[in-house]
């Protein structure tokens, strides 16, 4: 009997444990490392923004059902022009029916738009599900540097060490960044006058802002500004910054307490030179990070580790040889990655200012998405599903 492929994922996140999850789901044995304990994990004090394509690989790997009831979702996604004085309003029924959805899965076209799910809870039960799997070693906190055997070499390395990645640079694989001058600043508060049902998404001219519903009247706030501007706000006292809040937000939108401090970070386009070298592939932001505009970038992680899924289930099953699976994985992921964040970087540039000379394109732009409801469809099916479902799709 062959011995088990071996695996071995750097990096803890929601990123790395999906990663882990599905490399036991395609047969391989697991360890995972992180120099954070599991509690440590957990306690980042932000939301995420799930598509169709993170239902999709939840589905996939049997994640949804015990999932779902930590995620919110939304069923209109209101788009403002703040500085060209327009929006439109996405429902579910703009979606449409997508090819990309597998006939199997339990979804429904017009059920959401998308939902938001907190990160404690997401972390913890992915956790969970990666202690109570046999097939998985985990390594964190203290005994991260522990190797399961130190006599095996796995046949695959999958570095999801985050956007600083120490395996990206102890490999020697470069990377393309470009620092925006804008930060972006995330906080949870109650607000008044946004159905629980209802995102956001204002392109104001300092920068993009999204309102995301938390569920009971709570949002996560993803507000996007000048670097000085976002530590400014930072460091205000709780009512001057909840009066700064009131003055950013449309005025039916009306915030009532913080939930937590607001906390500010840099924002940036990055992408690797490469995305794998021999057996190590990045995943995640250790290969790629995008601005926050549209929600994109957990669910841009997480297609990385859809098509790393369905390559591994091709080496288990003995169609691809271990060696071409990091050649084969950067191979599916170009196009994905430079459409999304070419798209990405597109929508900051061109809505972040007041240029006089792009004021009319903007409001032909949103007024013809008002109209037509086959550019709706065809601009929210390349929010949920990415640019290029087919083209990113392995064959299994």
């Amino acid at each position: 009997m062959a011995s088990p492929l071996q695996a071995r994922v750097l990096g803890a996140g929601p990123t790395g444990a999906l990663t882990a999850l599905a490399l036991t789901e395609a047969g391989w044995r697991v360890s995972l490392h992180d120099p954070l304990t599991a509690e440590q994990l957990s306690q980042r004090n932000r939301a995420y923004a799930f598509s169709y394509s993170s239902r999709r690989l939840l589905e996939r790997l049997g994640l949804w059902s015990e999932m779902e009831s930590e995620l919110v979702p939304f069923r209109r996604l209101e788009l403002r022009d703040c500085g060209a004085g327009v929006g439109l309003a996405f429902s579910a029924a703009d979606r449409g029916r997508r090819p990309a959805i597998p006939a199997s899965a339990s979804i429904t076209p017009n059920d959401a738009i998308g939902w938001i799910g907190q990160h404690g809870p997401i972390q913890h039960r992915l956790l969970q599900r990666l202690t109570d799997d046999p097939a998985a070693e985990l390594h964190l906190g203290a005994g991260f540097a522990a190797a399961s055997d130190p006599l095996i070499v796995p046949e695959l390395v999958v570095a999801a060490d985050g956007p600083d990645s120490p395996t990206r640079s102890r490999l020697g694989l470069g990377q393309w960044s470009m620092a925006y001058g804008q930060a972006c600043l995330t906080v949870q508060v109650e607000l008044r006058g946004c159905a629980d049902d209802e995102a956001w998404e204002l392109l104001r001219p300092e920068g993009p802002f999204a309102v995301l519903p938390l569920g009971e009247g709570r949002f996560q706030l993803v507000w996007s500004a000048p670097q000085a501007r976002c530590r400014q706000l930072e460091s205000l006292p709780d009512v001057a910054f909840l009066d700064a809040l009131a003055g950013a937000l449309p005025e039916k939108l009306q915030p009532d307490a913080l939930l937590d401090r607001p906390r500010a970070f840099p924002v940036a386009l990055q992408l690797a030179r490469r995305l794998h070298r021999g057996g190590t592939v990045l995943v995640g932001e250790s290969g790629h990070r995008c601005h926050p505009v549209g929600g994109q970038g957990l669910n841009l992680c997480w297609r990385d580790v859809e098509v790393l899924h369905r390559l591994a289930r091709r080496v288990a099953a003995g169609r691809l040889e271990p060696a071409r699976l990091g050649g084969a994985y950067a191979r599916r992921r170009w196009i994905d990655l430079m459409l999304t964040l070419a798209a990405t970087d597109l929508l900051v540039r061109l809505f972040s200012n007041r240029h006089p000379l792009l004021l009319p394109l903007r409001r032909l732009g949103v007024r013809s998405l008002a109209r037509f409801g086959a550019l709706r469809r065809l601009a929210l099916g390349a929010m949920s599903d990415g640019p290029c479902p087919a083209m990113r799709r392995a064959p299994e």
